[in-house]
């Protein structure tokens, strides 16, 4: 997804993108117990509001309806960035993810402020930007994607259509090591080695439908009212296909048009107002 705002010298201003894991097939287990993904990726235009300018010490200010819960000690993110760049900034965001919802805010905050310090001060965002995290270099790409490995293997797909989605979280943080208590099988089948390209909306959606989330079934066991918002998503009119993003619980229905996913969301907003519910387009 390109970045729509303009950058000045010395301050910038970010949108952080939700990530959408369409489809995500663990496929392996490390020695050192990390988990080995296959991964196809794609962001919305919906997300946190990132900006940094330079300042004398690092500082963090969190706002926003969704901010309840954020960390603003160093175990954020947006601050274990800053100190990997080591620059000093002043960095506020407006959470409008919800956390710990499998939609990679977290990540994709640390990589608008990597993003950011490296446009402002020229700085190449090193390597062990990784060490952040598993989603961080696919949140730099910001572009669809497959992740493989750890979530240090990007590379961009091409011939994707953009796809009208709502997205739907219960209002639950899901931790991921309480997903991966409840996972099963460790070593199931990767993504096809060549991907689809040049479909249309409904058919990718059918596409994925063919494809999985090996981490849907544990977050469900982990947090059984994922499941709740997986058959009402599901049941509403026009959606091609229901799936739990990432570690959960967000789960996103797709569909052919905007108009019926924003009917969509505004039937799910109306009928479960303790739910966040978003309509966006996920583009290539």
């Amino acid at each position: 997804m390109p970045n729509r705002c303009a950058w000045p010298t010395r301050m910038g201003k970010f949108l952080a993108p939700a990530k959408v894991n369409l489809a995500l097939h663990v496929i392996g287990q490390r020695a050192d117990g990390y988990h080995l993904i296959d991964s196809l990726v794609m962001f919305a235009d919906y997300g946190d509001r990132v900006s940094v300018s330079l300042a004398d010490e690092t500082s963090l200010q969190v706002e926003g309806r969704m901010s309840e819960g954020v960390p603003v000690d160093e175990s954020n993110l947006m601050i274990r960035a800053a100190r990997l760049m080591n620059v000093p900034v002043a960095m506020k965001v407006k959470k409008r993810l919800p956390h710990a919802a499998g939609l990679g805010g977290g990540s994709s905050d640390a990589a608008a402020v990597l993003t950011a310090i490296s446009l402002i001060t020229g700085k190449a965002i090193p390597a062990e930007a990784i060490e952040l995290g598993a989603d961080v270099p696919v949140c730099l790409a910001r572009s669809a994607a497959r992740m493989r490995g750890i979530g240090e293997r990007v590379e961009p797909v091409a011939g994707l259509p953009a796809l009208e989605a709502v997205l739907v979280n219960p209002g639950r943080p899901v931790p991921t090591v309480d997903v991966f208590r409840h996972l099963q099988k460790r070593d199931n089948s990767p993504l096809p080695e060549k991907l689809p390209s040049g479909l249309n909306a409904v058919e990718l959606a059918r596409w994925l439908g063919t494809m999985r989330n090996d981490l849907q079934a544990p977050a469900m066991a982990a947090a059984p009212v994922i499941s709740q918002v997986f058959d009402t998503l599901s049941r509403t009119p026009g959606c091609l296909l229901t799936r739990m993003s990432g570690s959960g619980g967000t789960c996103f229905g797709l569909y052919s048009d905007k108009e019926t996913a924003r009917s969509a969301a505004g039937r799910l907003r109306e009928q479960n107002p303790g739910w966040w519910v978003t309509a966006t387009t996920l583009n290539a």
